[in-house]
């Protein structure tokens, strides 16, 4: 789905909240828009649906809108929508107590449509993010009860909720902020929470133990996976759109093998719970009909783009290609690009546009605090980077994190000695200009130099492939050296 710059379209966003939408509802929604030639769609990273009409069609849709119980949206300045791990229930998910009736149960209070973002998310895992909401409410060890962590609107400021947030609370407490909304700018996070506390309507528990979130590890979510006695399927699209034939004999074989909702989820991807062993040929017949490929690399999945933006997809297929060109591993990192300011996307590495210059765009990587992607702090790796460079970059900063990862583990495990001999401090070049590294692991692909060259055999005439700069201005350096700190 080509994303047109017609100001005589409009975009729709249709919020299924918290990621879940019934069958019977999405089947009527795709053939209303079939039948008036919208012919794809997109899955944004709120979960929500998101396409482009003109006036006519708009007009056309009218009716169908009013007969859906679905929140819907026209225009570019959406109401955010409700954001939860019910997709990864019984699939990714690990809390004790936290179960798909304690999903439904808070998602039917929401009667309202908040203006702030609502994250509800289960802390054991780490395909949903925590802290891309307002209002994120992250669940605790203690059953039906979960943490409050607010992020003021257009801010990257946090307040911790100071006591737990039942369940059955989480609705109206949200409506309770969501009208204090105005007056966010002017009021802190305690006298918020003052706020709520003296109203004397919300059950509120102490903070015994602090939130620790598990370790980042994005799961696998495509293809067809087993989980009790059953399969979910995961589908995902190199160029996000899914068509309204391929929705439509979804919900077609939904109906027919009795599955009630689909799941969308914050990667742009759609899941199917609940399928029978007996019914896989239908779905095996669906996915090649539709030619629909699974099993991609993991290092295509991990990536997170603003909603709506054709030049980030095209850099991410671009960097993809040339990560995988190289077998680059990316276990346990997830890439965001942000090509508009105030896109807010999530990752442990972060692609930002930064300047021009008479080349073209310019791009500056960052990275999260640990890499832990929902960590709430961003560190510079490199700046002023020319688009024909970009990959290299990240081939650095996936050499940074591995060297880091081993470094803490053998401090973990090993006895000083031991460590001191079995974690070797490798040497690699360093270009003394701009900091660009030569790393014969990788060699250097834009000029030709294959895995495995070590610096003293490349030619004389070898330059620095960022700033140009002689064989000669390239200094040795320890890996311990260059990733201090």
């Amino acid at each position: 789905m080509l994303v047109k710059e017609n100001k005589e379209l409009r975009w729709v966003s249709i919020n299924f909240i918290g990621g879940v939408v019934a069958v019977g509802e999405l089947l009527t929604l795709v053939e209303s828009l079939d039948d008036i030639g919208i012919h794809a769609v997109r899955f944004g990273t709120r979960q929500q649906m998101l396409f482009q009409v003109t006036k006519e069609e708009l007009s056309d849709l009218e009716y169908v809108f009013l007969n859906l119980e679905l929140p819907i949206e026209v225009g570019i300045d959406f109401s955010p929508n409700i954001v939860s791990s019910y997709v990864g229930e019984g699939i990714f998910n690990k809390a004790i107590w936290l179960r798909e009736g304690v999903y439904k149960d808070i998602l039917e209070g929401f009667d309202f449509t908040p203006d702030l973002k609502v994250n509800i998310v289960d802390g054991t895992q780490s395909f949903v993010p925590f802290f891309t909401g307002n209002l994120n409410f992250v669940c605790s060890e203690i059953s039906n009860y979960w943490y409050l962590y607010i992020r003021f609107p257009k801010t990257n400021n946090f307040y911790c909720w100071n006591s737990l947030v039942y369940s059955g609370d989480i609705a109206p407490l949200s409506a309770f902020l969501d009208k204090k909304n105005s007056g966010f700018p002017h009021l802190t996070g305690a006298e918020l929470e003052t706020a709520a506390v003296s109203t004397g309507q919300f059950l509120f528990q102490s903070v015994d133990v602090p939130f620790q979130g598990a370790s980042f590890k994005l799961p696998y979510y495509e293809g067809f996976n087993t989980y009790h006695d059953k399969l979910w399927l995961g589908i995902y699209r190199r160029n996000e759109d899914f068509s309204m034939a391929l929705l439509k004999d979804i919900c077609m074989i939904c109906q027919e093998t009795r599955i009630a909702q689909l799941y969308t989820t914050p990667w742009k991807s759609l899941i199917i719970k609940d399928i029978c062993t007996k019914d896989r040929p239908l779905w095996d017949s669906l996915l090649d009909k539709h030619r629909i490929n699974l099993r991609h690399a993991l290092n295509e999945l991990n990536w997170q783009l603003g909603d709506l933006c054709n030049e980030s997809l095209k850099l991410k297929q671009m960097l993809v290609q040339y990560l995988n060109q190289l077998d680059v591993r990316t276990y346990k990192l997830c890439f965001g690009i942000k090509i508009k300011s105030q896109t807010g996307v999530w990752g442990s590495v972060i692609i930002s546009r930064s300047d021009q210059n008479e080349s073209g765009h310019l791009y500056k990587v960052e990275h999260t605090v640990d890499f832990d992607p929902n960590s709430k702090k961003l560190l510079s790796f490199r700046e002023k980077i020319p688009l024909e460079h970009l990959g290299s970059v990240l081939l650095d900063i996936c050499e940074y994190f591995y060297l880091n990862q081993q470094k803490e583990l053998a401090e973990k495990s090993l006895p000083r000695e031991t460590r001191e001999k079995q974690v070797s401090d490798k040497v690699i070049h360093q270009c003394s200009r701009c900091l660009t590294v030569y790393d014969a692991a990788w060699g250097d692909p834009q000029q030709g130099v294959e895995k495995g060259v070590p610096f003293d055999r490349l030619s004389n005439t070898y330059r620095c492939s960022l700033c140009g700069a002689q064989k000669s201005e390239f200094s040795r350096v320890s890996t311990d050296e260059l990733y201090a700190g």
